[in-house]
């Protein structure tokens, strides 16, 4: 079969042949609907290469599941910008989910710049511990603290900071450990 006859062919019988696995055919209902999807994807999201991407997927979603196609329901055409739509949709809202979350994160999480004894001694809220937990701060080694400010402070993973600071993350949770283990005796020492 030429290609000139399986662009006649109707939608339908291309999604057939695609459930068979016939490549073709399912380059020719690509080319057929891949503009549309495309322009709608970027209607929608008004970013190009999301829309690219949404549009990859929806296809490879028609290459996986054209035996899923109802025809009682509508035509392939709606099919396929359905399948569109609804992933575009999906992915204005995962990316407005997480600017809401990188907004909150931003407005909730301490500062670098801000004296961490600080921070620590509000969240706790307790008067008179200020100088103390900064000096068991100030005690430990520059890439232990280092470490914990971005994990206790920041609120940073130990795989994150292993990777912020270019460190094994055995590296990283050693540190911790030792940090923790400071502060713990400096603290500790400091309530005698």
């Amino acid at each position: 079969m030429s290609i000139a006859d399986l662009t006649q062919m109707q939608d339908e019988e291309l999604l057939d042949r695609v459930s068979a696995g016939d490549e073709e055919a399912f380059r020719t209902l690509f080319r057929r609907y891949a503009p549309i999807a495309l322009a709608l994807a970027q209607r929608v999201c008004r970013q190009d290469a999301l829309a690219e991407e949404i549009v990859q997927e929806a296809f490879l979603a028609v290459w996986r599941g054209s035996a899923r196609f109802d025809p009682s329901i509508g035509s392939v055409r709606s099919w396929v910008m359905n399948m569109v739509h609804r992933r575009t949709v999906d992915a204005i809202r995962h990316e407005e989910s997480q600017r809401r979350r990188t907004e909150l994160n931003a407005t909730v999480t301490v500062s670098v710049e801000d004296d961490f004894a600080d921070g620590v001694v509000r969240l706790i809220d307790l008067p008179g511990e200020h100088e103390t937990v900064r000096a068991a701060m100030r005690d430990l080694p520059d890439e232990q603290r280092k470490v914990i400010e971005l994990m206790y402070f920041q609120g940073l993973s130990q795989s994150k900071v292993a990777e912020l600071l270019s460190l094994p993350l055995g590296t990283v949770k050693s540190r911790t450990l030792l940090a923790m283990r400071r502060l713990r005796s400096s603290l500790m020492g400091a309530d005698r």
